[in-house]
């Protein structure tokens, strides 16, 4: 016992108060995003910000580039779910990708992965370049998704937060690995109520089904 406590005790030691909030407003987001509620984004620029600079200060150089994408996505994606609403009540319709989209989709993460994997791994001192990468471009379509209401967003989470919380126990980022194992049961019931709610608005308006 005394043993667990002493692991227990370092491993708070090594989180950061600016980790601690970033992880705040994570978890904001996607509890605010599975419920379609305009405040994921506000919660998203924030979480995003901070981490902008943690990932940074510990080498994930792509990951911390990737940080100035979700600062505009977080913009975009207020603008878009704001915009597109049939009314002021109304939400932003819930759409789907047909499977050849889904395959281009893939491709071109897969093959972004490996070019920016071995251009990090020759010119820079950045650590599991492609894992790095792989979770940078997965992250930049997957966002788009969410801000485009694209359904299977949630699927294409759980591909990434998984790869994302291997990367981040390697980089001793402890609290942001517990917020993507949290993300991992999140997006399961983001899933399951984006689902629901797509199935109702396309048995009120069938043209809905077209993403």
């Amino acid at each position: 016992m005394k043993d667990l406590a002493a692991a227990m005790a370092g491993l708070l030691g090594q989180v950061s108060a600016w980790e601690a909030l970033a992880v705040a407003f994570g978890i904001a987001y996607l509890l605010l995003a599975m419920r379609e509620s305009l405040w994921c984004w506000y919660a998203a620029f924030a979480s995003t910000l901070i981490y902008l600079f943690l990932f940074w200060d510990v080498g994930l150089l792509m990951e911390s580039t990737l940080q100035i994408y979700y600062l505009a996505m977080a913009v975009y994606g207020w603008w878009h779910w704001r915009s597109g609403r049939a009314g002021p009540d109304a939400q932003l319709p819930i759409t789907i990708w047909s499977p050849g989209r889904h395959v281009a989709a893939v491709a071109g993460v897969v093959s972004a992965s490996l070019v920016s994997g071995y251009l990090l791994s020759e010119y820079t001192g950045a650590r599991l370049p492609y894992l790095d990468s792989f979770t940078t471009w997965g992250s930049i379509l997957t966002t788009w998704m969410v801000a485009r209401k694209i359904l299977e967003n949630w699927i294409y989470w759980m591909v990434i937060d998984s790869v994302s919380l291997y990367l981040y126990l390697d980089r001793g980022l402890f609290l942001t690995a517990m917020l993507f194992a949290t993300y991992l049961v999140i997006v399961v019931f983001g899933f399951i109520q984006w689902h629901r709610h797509y199935r109702e608005q396309h048995a009120a308006t069938p043209a809905a089904a077209a993403g």
